[in-house]
């Protein structure tokens, strides 16, 4: 499976391997969820800003629960996944800034 992503930006975000196995390590809800993940950065619902310049992509699992993905853009248009995980706890996510739409 090609593990990229083209975010809002135009940037193309890569999930390497290492970083999804973190990932499924943590979160095994998402384990064959790759794909989720990846359309979760090329549509995102909303993108909030992140921590050290992070961004935080989400979308909408189900009532009450979403799905973010965190990662980073740098340059030359390249960028790549830290982390990924589903949550319920909105509030927290709400007191970010909105950057996206």
């Amino acid at each position: 499976m090609n593990m990229t992503a083209i975010s809002k930006s135009g940037f193309i975000i890569r999930l390497p391997e290492e970083r999804w196995q973190h990932i499924i390590a943590r979160h095994s809800a998402l384990t064959n969820q790759q794909s989720l993940v990846l359309a979760t950065i090329t549509e995102p619902e909303i993108i909030l800003d992140g921590n050290e310049g992070a961004l935080m992509a989400i979308r909408t699992l189900e009532i009450g629960r979403v799905l973010v993905v965190v990662y980073k853009e740098t340059s030359n248009n390249d960028g790549f996944v830290i982390t990924a995980f589903p949550t319920r706890r909105l509030n927290s996510l709400t007191r970010r800034i909105q950057l996206w739409p």
